[in-house]
């Protein structure tokens, strides 16, 4: 796995004997610092085979239909379906980022219980899973060596902060279920999980 860093948000681009998958993009009109950023991990456009983001925030999904245009097939999951249009309004209000609303008549739809399968075809060995505490349409990715990509998930430190939040609590026991080795978040440094 290759992070990737070009503006506020974490990307991540995993590799497979079958096809590679890229995980989250940032912020409308950051796509020139996205081709410099593949280009000094020397990655191209046409490595990517499909994109999927942990949610659809305006600064995880910017790029997606620029991607799209080159031919990248978007990896859309059925929680995400409604949510696929939440950042267009905000796009919008700036005209100069000439931003273009996704087609999600175009993507490859597939559900978490799907996952496992579809990933597996890539030659990669996870699974997504829903972790809706951020938002509704929020996904985890699951590899069996142990990595996490969890985007804008609260830290697991956190817990002790939102007693209440049985969403969250929820959503870490999902996660560690899987005895994960590493966490990777969206705008936070990764972290080991000691003893996993």
């Amino acid at each position: 796995m290759v992070k990737l860093k070009y503006g506020n948000t974490n990307t991540f681009f995993i590799s497979g004997d079958s096809g590679n998958l890229l995980i989250d993009t940032d912020y409308a009109g950051t796509l020139s610092a996205f081709y410099h950023a593949i280009k000094m991990n020397h990655i191209q456009v046409s490595d990517i085979t499909y994109v999927l983001a942990t949610h659809y925030h305006p600064d995880h999904i910017g790029l997606v239909s620029e991607l799209m245009k080159q031919g990248i097939k978007l990896l859309l999951i059925d929680v995400q379906m409604e949510h696929i249009h939440y950042a267009d309004d905000i796009f919008s209000r700036d005209r100069h980022l000439r931003y273009t609303p996704i087609n999600k008549i175009d993507a490859v739809k597939i559900s978490c219980d799907e996952s496992r399968e579809f990933l597996c075809h890539m030659g990669i060995s996870g699974e997504i899973i829903s972790t809706p505490s951020h938002s509704e349409d929020s996904i985890s990715v699951i590899l069996d060596d142990g990595t996490c990509i969890v985007g804008d998930l609260e830290p697991i430190e956190y817990l002790y902060a939102y007693e209440e939040n049985m969403m969250l609590k929820k959503d870490w026991q999902l996660i560690m279920g899987y005895s994960p080795k590493m966490i990777y978040y969206a705008h936070a440094n990764e972290k080991i999980m000691n003893g996993c």
